[in-house]
C-alpha cells in the first residue's frame, strides 16, 4: 500500500513539474511575443524535451536503485551459503533488539530461516522484500506521463486565449493547479498541507514572473 502511495504522489509531483517548467517557458515567450504559433513551439518543445528528460532521469535512478539492491541480495546469499550459522545468530540478535527474549529470537530466526532464509534475512536485515523491485520501465513511463499532463494545461491555456488577457489568465490557472498539487502532494505523504500549498504556489509564481520579466526584456 505505501509504495503506491510513494507511486501516486510521485505522479502528483510530475505533473507538478510539468506545470512550473512550461507555465515558465509559456508566459517567457508570451512576454516577448504575442505570436501564437512561437508560443506553441515553444511550449511543446518544452513539454517533449522535459517529459524525456524526466522519464530518462528516472529510469536511470531506479535502474540504479534495483541493481544496488539486487547485488545487496545476491551478497547476502553468498554470506548464507558460507556462514549459515553465523546469519542465524545475526537475524536472532536484530529480534532482541526489537525487544524479543535472547531464547524466543532464536526460536524465531530458526523458524523463519527455515521457512525462507533469503527472504526473512532480507526483509529483517535490508528492508526488502524478493522479487518486489521497482521497475525502471515503468517508472520512466510514468514520470513521462505525469509530466505531460501537468504540461498540458498551461499549454492550452495561453493558446486559447485572447493576447489580452493569456497571460493574467495563465497565471491564476496554474496558480490554481498548483495550489490542488501542493495539498495532494502534502496530504499523501502526511506532511503539513498549508505550508506544502503556500511553497508551491511561491514557486510557480516567482518561475512565471522572473521568466515573464526575462521575455519582456528580449522582445523589446
Amino acid at each position: 500500500m505505501s509504495q503506491k502511495l510513494n507511486i501516486l504522489r510521485a505522479g502528483v509531483l510530475g505533473a507538478n513539474d510539468g506545470i512550473v517548467s512550461v507555465a515558465g517557458i509559456v508566459i517567457g515567450v508570451a512576454g516577448a511575443t504575442t505570436n501564437v504559433g512561437t508560443i506553441f513551439i515553444a511550449g511543446v518543445a518544452g513539454l517533449v524535451a522535459g517529459a524525456l528528460s524526466m522519464a530518462g532521469g528516472e529510469y536511470v535512478s531506479v535502474s540504479t536503485q534495483k541493481d544496488t539492491e539486487e547485488a545487496v541480495i545476491d551478497k547476502e546469499k553468498l554470506e548464507l551459503a558460507n556462514d549459515y550459522d553465523g546469519e542465524l545468530e545475526e537475524l536472532a540478535d536484530i529480534y532482541i533488539e526489537k525487544g524479543l527474549s535472547a531464547d524466543l529470537a532464536k526460536q524465531v530466526a530458526t523458524q523463519l530461516m527455515e521457512k525462507d532464509a533469503l527472504a526473512a534475512h532480507s526483509e529483517a536485515e535490508l528492508g526488502l522484500q524478493l522479487n518486489d523491485f521497482a521497475n525502471p520501465w515503468q517508472a520512466a513511463l510514468s514520470s513521462l506521463i505525469s509530466f505531460s499532463l501537468g504540461a498540458i494545461l498551461p499549454l492550452l491555456t495561453i493558446l486559447l486565449l485572447p493576447p489580452g488577457i493569456r497571460i493574467g489568465f495563465t497565471f491564476v490557472v496554474v496558480l490554481i493547479a498548483l495550489a490542488l498539487t501542493g495539498y495532494v502532494s502534502a496530504y499523501l505523504g502526511e506532511a503539513p498541507k498549508r505550508n506544502a500549498v503556500l511553497r508551491n504556489m511561491v514557486v510557480g509564481m516567482l518561475t512565471m514572473l522572473v521568466t515573464y520579466g526575462v521575455g519582456t526584456l528580449v522582445g523589446v
